[in-house]
């Protein structure tokens, strides 16, 4: 593990920011100047790979002779145990794919800014005579302020350096690919041009011009289909912004910009209001197919072909000589040979003006029209004609079916000699669209980005969910499917949000039926308290929080408190005076008084207690009146009832 440790005593390597295919990048502190820096370090496994590490360094020594606000800088290279290092300026932000994924499209105004960071940076790799070979989004970062900083000269190949050999590898992601880079060429300046009008292509529309199954089937979309117009997916984009792109991304870098920084003038009156709506850039038709060059080799040394045979002098005097006896008879005989050449001369010119053209060079012929036919239709119609077919060329097209002729190059009607070898372009039918991944963004934000993109139909389903409303749950088709978004029904299922839930009054329930209505409709329910209470029976719910009819969503909790019925406690004895009058008509005669007593240990049954009074008299008796009743008394006179009273328990 790196984290923790100091590569070189210095600078302190704090946490993994990034990986590529042959390095990883992290985050650390230079001690020494107290700032932050990336130190980029060569992977494990390619560590004893002499050629990665010569790649390696090559980044490092390319790099630092480049010093530009839209560069990253480089800092320091080092090694230690076999870790080779490059320590960079530390970016802030994020990389310009991750821009555009959150942001695109990105207005005409902004997408003209950056571009311009860009080819002012290239432009200046280039004066350094070094070209970068991999531009793309992703080595390009965006700090906090808007400003943009190109990454990664890994690849990148000085011009004037010649140890470098060119290889058939193709280097780079395939989606920035210049043609010829694709066909395993030599990367010139103009390749660069070529990577710089996709990412403008990218930026202005949110989506790259060509997608595949491969990164073959995409190299030769780079190779044979035109670029896409960026304002089919807004039309508002000016058309002299879309000549730009139309004219860096040229198949044949001869049409694209001769260098960077036309491309940046270009780009700085772009928005002049007199070139707002000049032509569409159209690169020119070949008026013939394009004959191929023979390559010039080494079997035969150059100086030889222009050596002229020289005879020796001697042999011709000797030849002088002997010719001399000859002379007198050829002078009698000239006349005759002079008209016998005379003639044959004139018969041979009449053979060479009328009848030789005729026997060995080849007619005109005139290429029919075959768009509109299937290949196979195609290629007879032009074979009968005395033609060939070269090469079958498929291309993107918005109207023409699959595998039907778009049309030929040179055009129909167009006179050629027989023989002559022409393209057959084929159509692909429409241009596909790979579908990003929307779920997870806002519905409206999406929204915004499809209304340029043709789509004609597009179904929501709007469900309660718990993330935020207007968020996509689920799309149709599934991302990175290739579609054609006019022909194509796009279904997002997006959130209303979490479902609102009105609250019933839930006292006096018992807890299971409380529990079970909670869960039902996506509530919690915690008892935070039990409690004794005299009127609601244990297990039932004394009181809530919120109360009943509160407005509340999925997950919320309801608080109540369980009582636990009336609380148990023991009988108390409870006194009564009771005054017994007496009603006797004759002086110091007996009247009788008895007390019954309905208590915890009494009944009425049996009198409590029997006594005789003679005057008016006071009498407490004290009864055991249980928790959760009563009790009571009667008081006989004579067996007359003077008293029949209930006694309740105490009240604390």
């Amino acid at each position: 593990m790196l984290i923790g440790k100091r590569l070189s005593g210095r600078y302190k390597v704090l946490e993994m920011i990034g990986g590529g295919g042959m390095a990883n990048v992290y985050l650390a502190h230079d001690m020494i100047l107290d700032r932050d820096v990336a130190v980029k370090m060569l992977r494990l496994d390619f560590a004893n790979d002499e050629e990665f590490i010569r790649r390696f360094r090559r980044e490092a020594q390319s790099a630092t002779s480049l010093a530009h606000p839209n560069i990253v800088s480089i800092y320091d290279v080092g090694e230690e145990n076999d870790l080779y290092y490059i320590v960079m300026e530390y970016v802030e932000g994020q990389t310009l794919k991750q821009y555009i994924q959150q942001s695109s499209p990105l207005q005409v105004e902004d997408t003209i800014e950056i571009m311009k960071q860009l080819t002012s940076a290239i432009s200046h790799a280039h004066q350094n005579h070094i070209i970068h070979r991999d531009i793309k989004p992703q080595n390009i970062l965006v700090d906090r302020f808007g400003n943009v900083k190109i990454t990664d000269f890994g690849i990148a190949m000085a011009l004037s350096a010649t140890s470098i050999t060119q290889t058939n590898s193709v280097l780079g992601s395939v989606h920035y690919l210049s043609p010829e880079q694709a066909r395993g060429g030599m990367a010139n300046k103009k390749s660069d041009v070529y990577s710089l009008g996709i990412v403008m292509f990218e930026l202005l529309t949110g989506r790259l011009p060509f997608s595949g199954e491969s990164a073959v089937s995409i190299a030769l979309k780079h190779l044979q289909s035109e670029t896409p117009s960026v304002r089919r997916w807004n039309p508002n984009i000016p058309q002299s912004v879309e000549n730009i792109v139309l004219k860096a991304t040229a198949k044949d870098s001869f049409h694209r910009y001769n260098n960077v920084d036309e491309m940046e003038e270009d780009l700085r009156t772009a928005l002049d209001s007199e070139r707002l709506n000049e032509l569409k850039f159209v690169i020119p038709v070949d008026d013939e197919a394009t004959k191929a060059i023979p390559v010039i080799t080494n079997d035969r040394p150059l100086q030889n072909l222009g050596e002229t045979m020289v005879h020796s002098q001697d042999k011709i005097k000797g030849n002088d000589v002997a010719s001399k006896g000859k002379e007198q008879k050829k002078r009698k005989k000239w006349p005759i040979i002079l008209i016998s050449t005379f003639l044959v001369l004139s018969l041979l010119g009449l053979f060479t003006f009328l009848v030789l053209p005729g026997l060995i060079s080849p007619k005109d012929v005139t290429i029919p029209d075959v768009s509109g036919l299937e290949l196979e239709e195609a290629i007879v119609k032009i074979e009968s004609t005395g033609l060939q077919v070269d090469e079958k060329i498929e291309s993107t097209h918005e109207e023409i079916e699959e595998g039907i002729v778009i049309k030929t190059n040179p055009e129909e009607g167009s006179t050629v000699k027989e023989d002559t070898a022409i393209n057959i372009y084929i159509s692909i039918g429409k241009e596909k669209f790979e579908l990003p991944d929307y779920t997870g963004r806002n519905y409206e934000d999406v929204m915004r980005i499809l209304d340029n993109q043709d789509f004609k139909d597009i179904k929501i389903n709007e469900v309660f969910d718990d993330s935020d409303k207007g968020t996509i749950l689920s799309q149709k088709p599934g991302s990175g499917e290739e579609i054609v978004p006019e022909d194509t029904i796009l279904e997002f299922e997006v959130s209303k949000g979490p479902e609102k839930i009105i609250l019933r009054d839930l006292t006096q329930s018992n807890v299971k039926g409380a529990q079970d209505y909670v869960d039902s409709v996506g509530l919690t329910l915690n008892a935070t308290e039990e409690k004794y209470d005299d009127t609601i029976p244990a297990g039932n719910i004394i009181s809530q929080s919120p109360p009943s009819g509160t407005e509340m969503k999925k997950g919320d909790t309801v608080s109540v408190i369980i009582s636990k019925g009336k609380e148990e406690k023991p009988p108390k004895n409870v006194p009564v005076d009771i005054l017994i009058e007496y009603t006797g008509t004759v002086p110091g005669q007996e009247q009788k008084v008895i007390i019954y007593i309905e208590d915890v240990n009494r009944s009425m049954i049996t009198p409590a207690d029997t006594f005789p009074i003679f005057a008016t008299t006071h009498k407490t008796i004290e009864l055991l009146v249980p928790f959760d009743g009563d009790a009571g008394y009667k008081v006989y006179r004579d067996d007359t009832v003077i008293y029949d009273k209930t006694v309740e328990y105490p009240k604390d």
